[in-house]
């Protein structure tokens, strides 16, 4: 027997499925409290010294985050080809605003303290502003436009087409439901920040962080629900209308697909998946009371429960599809005909499992030897040698 052969290819495609999940998720649980606390930096710090311990709250952890944004991008470009083909031709311009966004925060933490200037410290402020609330919005707004499908078609040969302008695209992707999809995201990830600042800043950085972070969590928990009502009644789902192969070809044009119906079939169909909303919702309730009673850890592990159960029931509710055509149903990505070949899924498997363990343990002996509040006396007694 072949190696690879030791695990069917429709399992290899669902744990790849299931892998991309988890670095997105893990992208938005620790990247998304650095892209909270950059957007409510100019809010909640009010002096230079607390601007500076807020940066410093996230200053050593930053680049270990964006681990996962990194791994995600591969995990799609090494796993799903036709997905990082097709979403990257569509979004181009929008990527660029989130790269160009992200940019912004390492070159804002390296130059912001160099010089005394108030003007120049309160321009690298408001960049980081930028790095952090553009890229939170972008990515909800990416989501919300995913949920609608995306107006691509496949050639014969499997290229990509769009029609219209790169402007066109990049304007067409601001459409009601994805802002809204955009807002989501920015007020879960504001929320996010908040509950770090909690538990990493005191005195009044922590408790103007915890009152707009109660503010965010219920701006999240009224639009989280109003897009989810807006999902079921007034988007098209998709469905299969040819017989499925999860371990046929990765050749979407095979498959027939129509469009139409609502998306809730999918909670008819697998009932079971109405807990990743369940935990939407119930994370929001519980993060927020946190936020006003002032607990700290688990109001920020009560956030990410909130963050998993929000971007696990977008996953959940398309299951199989990854990336529908509103324009030819039939080109639309799913998780059946848009991976690569089962030989490379099984190398990237035994890869992960070698390589994964060893980045969640960097990741948490970083935090444990990180642990503790950043305050201003320990900015004002380090001035030279911190951010």
């Amino acid at each position: 027997m072949i190696l690879y052969e030791l695990i069917s290819f429709e399992i290899l495609r669902v744990i790849w499925w299931l892998l991309l999940g988890v670095l997105l998720i893990g992208f938005a649980l620790t990247d998304g409290f650095d892209m909270g606390v950059g957007a409510l930096l100019p809010f909640v710090a009010h002096t230079d010294t607390e601007r500076r311990v807020v940066i410093n709250t996230v200053g050593p952890v930053w680049e270990g985050n964006q681990v996962w944004f990194i791994l995600g991008g591969g995990a799609i470009f090494a796993a799903w080809p036709p997905l990082y083909a097709v979403s990257f031709s569509g979004f181009y311009l929008a990527m660029f605003l989130i790269l160009a966004a992200l940019i912004l925060r390492p070159v804002g933490f390296k130059y912001r303290s160099k010089r005394d200037s108030a003007t120049w410290r309160s321009t690298w402020d408001w960049a980081l502003f930028i790095g952090g609330a553009v890229p939170a919005l972008v990515f909800g707004v990416a989501v919300g436009n995913v949920l609608q499908g995306v107006p691509f078609h496949l050639t014969a040969d499997l290229m990509p087409m769009y029609d219209g302008s790169a402007l066109g695209k990049l304007f067409g992707l601001l459409n009601p439901f994805a802002l809204l999809a955009g807002v989501v995201s920015l007020s879960m990830l504001l929320m996010h920040g908040a509950a770090w600042l909690g538990l990493k800043a005191e005195g009044p950085v922590a408790e103007r962080a915890r009152a707009i972070g109660t503010v965010a969590g219920l701006v999240a928990a009224v639009s989280y629900a109003l897009a989810g009502l807006w999902l079921m009644l007034g988007i098209d789902g998709y469905s299969f209308v040819s017989e499925i192969v999860p371990d046929g070809p990765s050749n979407p044009l095979y498959s027939e697909i129509a469009r139409g119906g609502s998306w809730g079939a999918a909670y008819a169909a697998r009932p079971w998946i109405a807990i990743a909303p369940l935990m939407g919702f119930a994370g929001i309730a519980l993060a927020v009371r946190g936020l006003r009673a002032g607990a700290e850890v688990s109001t920020l592990l009560y956030s990410k429960l909130a963050i998993t159960g929000i971007i696990a029931s977008v996953g959940l509710t398309m299951f199989p599809f990854i990336l529908p055509s509103t324009v030819d149903p039939d080109s639309s990505l799913t998780v059946w005909d848009a991976s690569s070949s089962h030989q490379t899924l099984f190398v990237m498997l035994v890869c992960a499992v070698i390589f994964m363990p060893i980045i969640l343990a960097y990741t948490a002996w970083v935090y444990k030897v990180l642990w503790g509040k950043v305050t201003e006396a320990d900015v004002t007694e380090n001035a030279d040698s911190v951010y």
